[in-house]
């Protein structure tokens, strides 16, 4: 018999926060922003003493560079998806849901809240970075509208990256192939290809979501289009996702 939605909603939030995935991932990208904010915090001190760059200018740094919870946001969405697949529970789970259709949307729904959690970690950690190796320097940091635009869209990119995740998983299946999927489109394919033809490169959806966080790199879509063509790739994903879901063996 199958449960209500909510019910249904509260049995993924309690496979979602059981073993070790979301912490150690949490783990392994707080530990890349911290690590990689140190270097570039250190750098920029340098700059503001050359008087090449300003205090607001610095203290946005940490904050963007938080973005780097993105991967683990988006593997979370994947790896929630693909162990269902990989410990062969995914019917099981599909019967009990009371349809595919509903453990679908349930499935996204508790990534979309997972990966607001994992924004408001980078956030914490981009703020309080700033705060703690500014301060470190003899300096306070200079919060200006510019820095909470920058937040908001950190934010923004982390849940939107989880939802990414989660079609992915649907659509690939294997969590290997999925986590390598991700990796090397995030980390590889997608910069590489915003570098060497940017004309290119800056529809892609990692890179589109840079122009949401408000990167600095040359060669990035206006925020307007940056989010149509992100939801463009959301949507055509979540397609693809809801209709092999439909069509295909769950096994």
């Amino acid at each position: 018999m199958a449960t209500g939605f909510p019910d249904l909603l509260a049995a993924e939030w309690l496979k979602a926060r059981t073993g070790r995935l979301w912490w150690l991932l949490a783990l392994v990208g707080g530990f890349l922003v911290l690590v990689s904010n140190l270097g570039l915090l250190s750098q920029g001190v340098e700059q503001l003493d050359a008087g090449t760059t300003t205090l607001a200018e610095l203290t946005d740094v940490p904050v963007r560079n938080s973005m780097a919870m993105l991967l683990p946001a988006a593997l979370f969405g994947a790896v929630f998806v693909t162990r269902e697949y990989t410990g062969g529970t995914i019917g099981r789970s599909a019967l009990l849901s009371g349809g595919r259709d509903r453990q679908w949307a349930a499935k996204l729904l508790v990534s979309l809240a997972a990966g607001a959690l994992f924004g408001l970690f980078a956030l914490v950690l981009g703020i309080g970075s700033a705060w703690a190796l500014l301060a470190g320097h003899g300096h306070a940091p200079l919060w200006t509208g510019e820095t909470w635009l920058i937040a908001l869209g950190v934010f923004a990119v982390n849940v939107l990256g989880a939802a990414w995740g989660v079609f992915l998983g649907w659509i690939l299946r294997k969590d290997m192939v999925a986590v390598a999927a991700l990796v090397l489109l995030v980390l590889g394919v997608e910069p590489a290809l915003h570098r060497f033809v940017p004309e290119v490169g800056k529809y892609f959806l990692t890179v589109a979501m840079s122009s949401v966080y408000r990167d600095t790199q040359p060669d990035l879509l206006p925020i307007p289009f940056a989010c149509l063509v992100i939801a463009a790739w959301l949507a055509a994903a979540g397609y693809l996702a809801r209709r092999l879901v439909r069509s295909r063996d769950l096994t």
